[in-house]
């Protein structure tokens, strides 16, 4: 699904043609459901890493929320031996998928819902993967969260839940426990995550590696690519924060600033502040 999303990319600039947009103009135009993550599938082996990262096991009642095929589903049963597991997905085609799956395989203690995640209950988890980009879904989500049992554990992608420091990070899988360490300090949280005292390129690189390649793609070769959008967008957040390292911005910087406008009609500059 990521090499739809490059090629989605690819397209729309070729239409703009020589035409630059600041990158907020330019990822409105992109479908909604790629942009909240509904069209992304979690590559399996990213899912046992996971759910290894979670210490996933027999005691736990699992919950996907936006389960697409219920690969993870299947995965969480058949090798970690959760008590349950419970997908919940808004899309009855991937829903339909999933059951004939399941079925197939005739795997027991499994069930996947189709459902608004928004509207659903899944007040008996302990542990919930929850990947959503889409910061409403994000905001509306973690009052739910909040009033889940002590200890249950919601294992989000490249970024925590929205105000919380996380309990334990392996970037970029990061995990938030109730109840939750609140916090208003952008700053603390990007520490907690980034593990380090100051952001500079190189660590945004590495970051955006490993995101880039924990979520999988059909085309290696335009890697690349993802990874320049992400180490900007790390780095740039981190330089706003006031936790980038030092105080001027990197050649480095510089350089895939010009490369994503002069190439492919990206320009990011003006997030700087």
């Amino acid at each position: 699904m990521l090499m739809l999303l490059f090629l989605i990319l690819i397209q729309k600039i070729l239409i703009m043609f020589i035409n630059t947009l600041k990158i907020e103009e330019y990822l409105s135009t992109l479908p909604q459901s790629i942009l909240s993550g509904e069209e992304i599938q979690i590559p399996p082996d990213t899912i046992r890493e996971i759910f290894r990262f979670t210490n996933l096991g027999k005691n736990d009642v699992f919950y996907h929320l936006g389960c697409g095929d219920g690969t993870s589903l299947s995965i969480a049963r058949e090798e970690f031996n959760v008590k349950n597991a419970i997908g919940i997905d808004n899309s009855e085609k991937m829903i339909n998928i999933a059951k004939k799956m399941i079925n197939e395989k005739n795997i027991s203690d499994i069930k996947v819902i189709e459902q608004d995640i928004l509207k659903a209950e899944f007040n008996d988890a302990s542990v919930i993967l929850c990947w959503f980009m889409d910061p409403e879904i994000l905001e509306k989500m973690i009052e739910k969260f909040k009033k889940l049992k002590n200890d249950t554990k919601i294992i989000t992608i490249w970024a925590p839940l929205p105000g919380c420091v996380p309990q334990k990070v392996d970037f970029p899988y990061i995990m938030n426990e109730t109840p939750f360490n609140e916090t208003d300090d952008l700053k603390k949280q990007l520490m907690a995550v980034f593990d380090t005292e100051c952001i500079g390129f190189v660590t945004a690189w590495e970051y955006a590696e490993r995101y880039t390649k924990s979520i999988g793609r059909d085309n290696p070769e335009n890697d690349r690519f993802l990874v320049i959008i992400q180490a900007l967008t790390i780095w740039i957040n981190a330089k706003n924060l006031g936790v980038a390292c030092g105080d001027e911005i990197p050649d480095s910087i510089r350089s895939y600033i010009a490369i994503l406008k002069e190439y492919f009609g990206i320009e990011v500059e003006h997030l700087l502040k």
